[in-house]
């Protein structure tokens, strides 16, 4: 009987890439950008398991070409890159890496909140670039965190975890979530409000919500002009959920103060784009995971959700389990 055999679309954590090895033939893509589509559909032709990024589009076609693939790992939270539908259709499990970037993702979410509120990249190019001459009573005046008004749109983990940083600096926490969280309100001391209540009410509007049809530009011009104009507004979920055009002109009018992003709404950012020839925006790379010991996890989890699969057992994180009544490949024997 054959080994398994999985691609990886890019080098991962070490730790992950060892217990995949340990239980198939590995093949990883070795450059810096992601694979053309045809450097995919090439390897996974013969794969039983394939280990995604977000930067992978896996779609019908991906899944056609690859008649023994038996599950698509993603390393990360979010599966908006994989056709989730034409997945389950096909009996192939898709799996994600929830939870263990919490805190990475919550601590980078509240760096862009302070940096932006402070003016701390400016500042900072203000004195490498030698402009610092002397101290001054109205130089880079920022906006106060301790008792402001917080605002999450959407609380998941990373909301929650906002939250309870929130707490340490004396903040009114508001909150708009689909599904109302009593619990949370009571353990966080949270508020919930319709959304529009929290754009005009809230000095720091954070976004912590997945990528759905329903939140595509939820964050329009309309909701931005909502906003004080002294707020800010923190994106370290999905550049989509907020319409980039209209944060734009929304930054250039003054409508809102600024903008601290870790996402984009196509990425990577180009250099061309007009959010970098703004004063009043921070951007970072998508780094809200970008810790030694959630990528390190990350890695793990991927790797253990795809050696489960392929052993026919049910791997942890699945998040469509109906695949498994349409997986040609499973063992009947197992009790999923």
């Amino acid at each position: 009987m054959r080994r398994p055999r999985v691609f990886a679309t890019r080098i991962v954590p070490e730790e992950g890439l060892a217990l995949i090895r340990a239980a198939a033939d590995l093949e990883v893509w070795q450059h810096q950008l992601p694979p053309p589509r045809e450097e995919i559909i090439r390897p996974v032709r013969e794969c039983d398991g394939l280990l995604s990024l977000l930067t992978d589009r896996i779609d019908a076609e991906i899944m056609d070409a690859a008649p023994s693939l038996r599950i698509i790992s993603n390393y990360a939270v979010g599966y908006d890159n994989i056709d989730l539908a034409a997945a389950t259709q096909r009996g192939i499990l898709v799996c994600n890496t929830p939870g263990v970037l919490t805190e990475a993702t919550a601590d980078l979410a509240w760096a862009l909140l302070m940096a932006s509120a402070r003016h701390i990249v400016q500042a900072d190019r203000y004195v490498r670039d030698g402009k610092w001459k002397t101290w001054e009573p109205m130089l880079f005046l920022g906006y106060d965190v301790f008792g402001a008004t917080l605002g999450l749109v959407g609380l998941g983990r990373i909301g929650k975890a906002m939250a309870q940083r929130a707490k340490g600096f004396a903040m009114r926490v508001l909150y708009f979530d689909p599904l109302r969280d009593p619990a949370a309100e009571k353990e966080l001391g949270v508020h919930f409000v319709p959304l529009d209540t929290l754009l005009r009410e809230s000095d720091f509007v954070s976004i912590h919500a997945p990528l759905t049809p329903e939140t595509r530009h939820l964050i329009n011009a309309e909701r931005l002009a909502m906003m004080k104009s002294s707020a800010i507004l923190i994106n370290a979920a999905r550049g989509p959920i907020v319409d980039e055009g209209a944060l734009i002109e929304a930054l250039k009018n003054r409508t809102i103060a600024g903008a601290a992003l870790d996402v984009a709404e196509v990425e990577p950012l180009g250099a061309d784009s007009p959010l970098l020839q703004l004063d009043n925006v921070t951007v970072v790379p998508h780094i809200g995971s970008a810790t030694f010991t959630a990528r390190k996890r990350m890695a793990v989890i991927a790797a253990e959700n795809l050696v489960a699969a392929l052993k026919g057992d049910r791997p942890q994180y699945l998040v469509n389990p109906e695949a498994l009544q349409t997986a040609p490949w499973k063992t009947r024997s197992r009790p999923y």
